[in-house]
């Protein structure tokens, strides 16, 4: 999961030559266009003017022209190398770039221009997360919170990085807080809901997801959320209803299938868990869970030929996990073959599967 990258912000700018003001007009309107044409006919008549060239920086940012807008911010800063505004523009170019630790470098300049920058330490901590430098994340959020002011975005960004970093209690509260400032965004009461899945509070996380899905219902993801939530409550039919609609609305996720078919296989559905676990090994034919899960359903079928294919399977993408080699030496012994199984219990006994040594005891003399 990534935090989005936050709008461009058009920052106010220093006093200036008095024919940069119906510009500010111009770019406070959203009229990027007539922006960049009005700044592009006063730098050539003065292609130093850092103002200028700060302005037409920021609004080829908006013009998604990123590295024109490094260009003119380049030359900004080799006229000012002081321009705070300047350096958090051009890293907010580098991060749409995907160059974070440049941009990293670039709002910490900002930064130590003007140390008040609550924005710049947004951007920062936006850059570290993607970096997966949580710990400065949290940081630099917590400094955009402390600087102000509040708003929900800035309490959602740290609720995150608290939730990744295991803190689910102290994000909650921050998402309390987003929620207070913004109660109309979907997205909020869809990771609250997470947090309270992660401490087991079930019923809450159902709660925040019916929210969620109220504001947002074409979002596949809450309602596979949701299922999450209901299963884990042992409410496997209301589980299986969202799964249902998941798919209806992303009918190319094979993960989808996968959790499907194991609500159905739940549900003692074995017949239906087989058809969606042979959905997902359609759409991704190298995941060997969804081998071993078709395995399991044919296994309570009797179908024991069909899962000692799907665990070599398994077993052909990922050899290390004992537990499949296990469970094949188990189908192999319904069919009598205790020599191929037994080989199958030593490999599982070799990999540190307890259970292994028991089987081996038992039928391996």
């Amino acid at each position: 999961m990534k935090i989005p990258v936050l709008l461009f912000l058009l920052l106010p700018v220093a006093a200036g030559a008095q024919d940069l003001l119906p510009v500010k007009k111009k770019l406070e309107a959203g009229d990027f266009k007539t922006a960049y044409a009005e700044l592009s006919r006063l730098l050539e008549s003065n292609p130093r003017n850092k103002q200028a060239l700060l302005l037409r920086g920021e609004v080829r940012n908006a013009l998604n022209d990123f590295y024109a807008a490094i260009a003119d911010l380049t030359f900004a800063l080799e006229q000012d190398s002081t321009m705070a505004e300047a350096w958090y523009h051009r890293a907010q170019a580098k991060a749409a770039l995907g160059d974070d630790e440049s941009a990293l470098a670039d709002y910490s300049k900002a930064i130590q221009f003007n140390p008040k920058f609550a924005d710049a330490y947004t951007g920062r901590g936006l850059s570290r997360y993607n970096l997966e430098d949580l710990q400065g994340a949290y940081f630099d959020f917590s400094k955009a919170l402390e600087l102000g002011p509040p708003d929900a975005d800035k309490y959602f960004n740290r609720g995150v990085v608290k939730a990744e970093l295991g803190e689910f209690v102290s994000a909650i509260d921050d998402y309390n807080k987003a929620i207070e400032l913004d109660k109309n965004d979907a997205s909020l009461y869809n990771y609250r809901g997470v947090a309270f899945y992660n401490i087991s509070n079930f019923e809450r996380a159902i709660e925040d997801y019916n929210q969620a899905i109220k504001l947002d219902p074409a979002d596949p993801l809450k309602y596979e959320n949701r299922a999450l939530a209901r299963a884990a409550r042992a409410d496997f039919k209301g589980a299986l209803d969202d799964y249902n609609k998941a798919i209806e609305l992303n009918a190319s996720d094979p993960e989808l299938y996968n959790l499907r078919g194991v609500i159905k296989f739940n549900l003692e559905d074995y017949e239906g868990a087989i058809t969606d676990y042979t959905s997902a090994i359609e759409l991704d034919g190298n995941n060997p869970v969804y081998f071993d899960n078709r395995a399991m359903a044919k296994a309570e079928k009797q179908d024991y030929p069909g899962a000692i294919d799907d665990y070599s399977s398994s077993i052909e993408l990922y050899p290390n996990d004992p537990e499949t080699w296990y469970q094949r030496g188990l189908a192999k012994l319904q069919l009598g073959n205790k020599y191929d199984a037994c080989s199958d219990f030593k490999r599982a006994d070799e990999l540190g599967l307890a259970e292994a040594k028991a089987a081996i005891r038992k039928n391996c003399k």
